[in-house]
């Protein structure tokens, strides 16, 4: 199933997608993952809502150099153990929401990527369970500031401006084997990246289990699995679309500071 949310009336919600429309749900405080969910008599036509970013995340955590490719564009050696950093909650913007160009950078990237969405507390699982602890999975845009991000060092700063964490525009809950999803990114139409995320250097599983050793992961975490070689460049005034297979696109479009 695909699950959405968007505010209508001013009222945040959650929807279920039925026939190209939103049937609102409840999700569970605790357990996102303890099917089925408490349908709701409301429907809601896309016309009469705005999408929002279909989960709102305490923490976003990112991989780097989970593609040998990306790797060997980027110069960095292939990593041993996943490779995280995170984005702050603040970077979390919507399908069709402008991402924001700093007036700090003068080089604003795409990275496309799949993201996880965690369903229940989590905190470390073995990578046999860690798929169990899975809401569901979202198309994600980890936008760096090229030129702020160090070769080596803390990536913090280059990833966590407002609005540098596009998400949806759904939560597909339907998805069994994470690691054969075709994942393609578009620069105003044009194709500059495309994989399989049976190219990860380290599976989801094998993620969550690393993650989860670390740090407690909640309902409405996200994970973004990291992004294939093609990497580049965004100004104002371009779309970026992320789409993978089974899931949908996720488009937005680069918007100057003012």
């Amino acid at each position: 199933m695909k699950l959405v949310r968007f505010i209508v009336d001013q009222s945040i919600k959650y929807g279920l997608v039925e026939e190209n429309r939103y049937r609102e749900v409840t999700l569970p405080n605790d357990d996102w993952c303890s099917f089925p969910l408490d349908k709701r008599d409301s429907v809601f036509d896309p016309g009469e809502v705005r999408l929002l970013a279909p989960c709102k995340p305490t923490k976003i955590i990112c991989l780097g150099l989970n593609y040998r490719r990306h790797a060997e564009e980027v110069k960095l050696d292939l990593p041993r153990k996943p490779m995280i950093f995170l984005k702050p909650s603040t970077a979390v913007t919507a399908p069709d929401s402008p991402i924001i160009y700093p007036p700090q950078s003068k080089r604003v990237d795409y990275e496309a990527e799949l993201g996880v969405v965690l369903g229940r507390r989590t905190y470390r699982v073995k990578k046999e369970k860690a798929l169990d602890h899975v809401f569901g999975y979202t198309c994600g845009n980890d936008v760096t500031a090229r030129d702020k991000q160090p070769a080596h060092g803390q990536w913090t700063y280059a990833k966590s401006f407002d609005t540098f964490c596009p998400l949806g525009p759904v939560i597909e809950t339907s998805i069994r084997n994470p690691e054969d999803l075709n994942l393609r990114g578009y620069l105003n139409g044009k194709l500059v990246q495309e994989t399989s995320t049976a190219d990860h250097l380290f599976s989801v599983a094998e993620i969550i289990e690393f993650v989860s050793g670390c740090m407690t992961l909640l309902p409405g975490d996200v994970i973004l699995t990291g992004t294939p070689a093609g990497i580049g460049p965004m100004i104002p005034g371009d779309c970026f679309s992320v789409e993978i297979e089974g899931i949908g696109t996720l488009k937005n479009t680069v918007k100057k500071y003012q």
